[in-house]
């Protein structure tokens, strides 16, 4: 399977980035004088209160969130071996700032109490840990499963994920032959060092450097476990492709059952795409997306031309695994195969609506399927259902997870962020896919525990049900006639 990436992180549909710290209107509730908080602490755990109680999308229980910031300490404290960890019973009354402040003094109690017990937790002081809990226990009290706080490795992860990172490298992707021992090229990043010195989606790499990858990988072989074999393969592989940019490396290629010439690559800085694509028999051009980041939109730009300048006559848009990202990137690129009208209507907790249309930017019309599956969420959910519901495209694979919530991200000063569900999104035909899904209009499953190879029918079920849909709607469009000039 591809991209196992948890839903639960990966379903991330984030509607803006907005300025850290606490509103302008609560600046009433910044800091408590004479607590053991920072400044910044104290700021951080009113934003989460503030933020949460304005900007959720249902009403909020404010004893339930004081309740939830007392308990999530507590048990914070236990878990860290902290023993007999009381706090004080806190009660919510109709005043925010009231509210606020029995919050910090809360906190406040909790640090004095129990920080210097607690050992630090990647290089988070007992205080930091115990402000984190209390912000997360209030955000977790509205039991919402989108609504959550982030610790700043935990942001700068969700970051990474949704916009890659940059290291020095060749440009492609890869899997590890079981058979051949050597390295299939997936993917080839276009315009990378790898595009330029020739390679091609399923190339074979034989050697690298002039040795053998099979001797390359015979230190992982005696390891039992197949995953840490796997990833020590990986590992392998890795140390021999990435190096500083100006950097060669010398490949040796085998295409086709051939062996060619040794390549040299020089290597280059890379940035993890976000899309991948590849040229399928029939003309059919194949896009995989595996998130909707801030590039991707661009990403799938170059793809597309790439396929259109070599003939493309339908395309495949692969969104299985896909957990989501960011709206505008579901606009952007379902703006890419639809012309004109709604994309998506988001609401708001008081009830308006905003429409987002299509920018103008679509490719001339061609036969399109749109892979799906149970891991197709969010954002990925907006560009299927917006696809669906203008008809330029056929659904295809199993139904959708059913996301159809839309989350804003606050960044803090410190480098975390709170995530808060704040509106509801509906698809151009007003279908709330809310735990409900998609559902596709070509059924086609993968059996249990199938291993798929990204951009090859012959390995991938759904990709054949695809490609076969297409390739007789590519023999329909050939056997008509074009319309006669008047």
């Amino acid at each position: 399977m591809k991209r196992l990436v948890p839903v639960a992180l990966a379903a991330l549909l984030t509607l803006t980035l907005t300025a850290g710290g606490v509103p302008a209107a609560s600046a009433a509730l910044h800091v408590v004088h004479g607590t053991t908080l920072s400044a910044q602490q104290s700021e951080e755990l009113v934003a989460s209160y503030v933020r949460l109680t304005g900007e959720f999308y249902k009403k909020v229980d404010r004893q339930a969130m004081l309740d939830g910031a007392r308990t999530s300490m507590i048990d914070y404290l236990k878990k860290h071996k902290v023993a007999n960890a009381t706090l004080p019973a806190l009660h919510a009354g109709d005043d925010d700032v009231t509210n606020t402040e029995a919050l910090n003094r809360e906190v406040s109690t909790a640090v004095g109490e129990y920080a210097t017990k607690l050992e630090p937790v990647e290089s988070m002081t007992g205080s930091t840990q115990i402000t984190y809990a209390a912000i997360a226990g209030v955000l977790g009290s509205v039991k919402d499963r989108w609504t959550v706080f982030y610790t700043p490795k935990e942001y700068a992860s969700i970051n990474d994920l949704l916009d890659g990172t940059s290291f020095g490298g060749v440009g492609i992707s890869y899997d590890i032959d079981d058979a051949t021992h050597m390295l299939h090229v997936e993917n080839v990043i276009l315009d990378g060092p790898s595009d330029k010195a020739g390679l091609q989606p399923d190339d074979m790499i034989a050697a690298i450097n002039g040795k053998p990858v099979s001797d390359l990988l015979a230190p992982a072989l005696p390891e039992k476990d197949d995953q840490k074999r796997l990833t020590a393969e990986q590992n392998i592989v890795t140390a021999q492709l990435r190096g500083n940019p100006g950097t060669r490396v010398q490949l040796t290629l085998v295409r086709a059952g051939k062996t060619l010439d040794p390549v040299t690559i020089t290597r280059e800085t890379i940035h993890q795409p976000s899309v991948s694509s590849k040229m399928l028999p029939n003309g059919i051009g194949y896009v995989d997306l595996a998130v909707f980041g801030q590039t991707t939109a661009q990403e799938l730009n170059v793809a597309l031309r790439r396929l259109d300048s070599e003939g493309a006559k339908a395309f495949v848009l692969d969104l299985r695994y896909n957990g989501g990202g960011y709206l505008n990137a579901a606009v952007d690129v379902s703006s890419k195969f639809i012309a004109s009208g709604p994309i998506v209507s988001v609401q708001s907790r008081a009830g308006n609506d905003t429409e987002y249309d299509a920018d103008n930017s679509a490719i001339a019309p061609r036969p399109l399927a749109v892979l799906v599956n149970q891991l197709t969420a969010s954002a990925s959910e907006i560009t299927a259902g917006a696809i669906q519901d203008s008809g330029v495209g056929t659904i295809i694979g199993t139904k959708t997870f059913g996301k159809g919530v839309v989350q804003t991200i606050y960044p803090m000063r410190d480098g975390s962020a709170l995530r808060i569900t704040t509106a509801r999104y509906f698809t151009p035909k007003g279908h709330d896919i809310n735990m409900v899904g998609i559902e596709p209009e070509i059924v086609s499953d993968l059996p249990k525990n199938t291993r798929i190879r990204p951009g090859d029918p012959a390995q991938d079920p759904q990709l054949a049900a695809a490609v076969s849909f297409l390739d007789g709607r590519i023999a329909q469009n050939v056997s008509q006639p074009p319309p006669k000039s008047r």
